[in-house]
């Protein structure tokens, strides 16, 4: 992924992703899987991943969804009302796989940020955010800190956005076997960096403190375990990953 960046910009391979999806949807068609995203039906998944890690089944090829994609999605549309509801979005570089669901459901007030995404309606600093105190009933920000430097400033100005009672759910690389967070700032190297945190442009692979991190900041954390409540058929249909949690941070 890091070299084809450097030949071509974010915007065009977004474009071409878009245009490719409806062949990508039509030649991979089939009845093995399924994105429960838009429900739609492929005969396979594509391998993932950065490295030699690849993973099986992680990318579908029809919507671009990964494992944890479709694992949110499951959970806002299962264990919560936020699909339904009139409220505030804030949606932290935007995932493309939502961004044009999420962008056309006429009750959502719904905005995106990042610094570098054409799909950012504001661009900004996640850790000088342009909005005002406790503007945004629901925040989604997935896959961004590991990325952040100084990820208790992130957090604090997403708790600071966020309304009272509000939720934040921010998806990380997690190594749930590992309880302490491992940084090191003096590797900035991106060869470095992604022998050490699994990818070039990561500064740290979080433990389980990561939910004391956002308890520190005012959040009461919760690690959400959406595929107890999932058969085993519906986990294997889906693709979705066999034990990642996702975090949900209310304010």
């Amino acid at each position: 992924m890091k070299w084809i960046l450097r030949f071509f910009p974010r915007s065009f391979l977004i474009r071409m992703s878009i245009l490719l999806q409806p062949l990508l949807r039509f030649y991979f068609s089939g009845s093995r899987f399924i994105d429960p995203i838009d429900g739609s039906q492929y005969r396979k998944f594509l391998p993932y991943g950065y490295g030699k890690k690849l993973r099986p089944n992680a990318l579908c090829p029809g919507t671009l969804s990964l494992e944890r994609h479709r694992l949110l999605w499951l959970y806002l549309e299962r264990e919560t009302d936020f699909l339904t509801q009139q409220i505030k979005v804030l949606h932290v570089a935007p995932e493309q796989v939502f961004y044009r669901k999420f962008k056309a459901f006429p009750h959502w007030d719904y905005t995106t940020t990042d610094l570098h995404s054409p799909l950012a309606d504001v661009v900004a600093d996640i850790c000088a955010l342009p909005f005002p105190d406790q503007h945004y009933d629901l925040i989604l920000c997935n896959h961004v800190l590991e990325h952040i430097p100084d990820d208790r400033k992130a957090m604090g100005e997403l708790y600071r956005v966020l309304k009272k009672g509000g939720t934040l759910i921010a998806q990380v690389p997690l190594d749930e076997n590992c309880q302490t967070t491992f940084e090191d700032k003096s590797i900035t190297d991106s060869s470095e960096r992604a022998q050490a945190f699994g990818q070039y442009d990561h500064v740290r692979i979080y433990g389980q403190d990561y939910y004391l991190r956002l308890k520190s900041i005012g959040f009461s954390p919760r690690a959400v375990e959406l595929q107890k409540s999932l058969t085993t058929e519906e986990i294997v249909q889906f693709a979705l990953p066999q034990t990642e949690a996702i975090p949900v941070m209310l304010k």
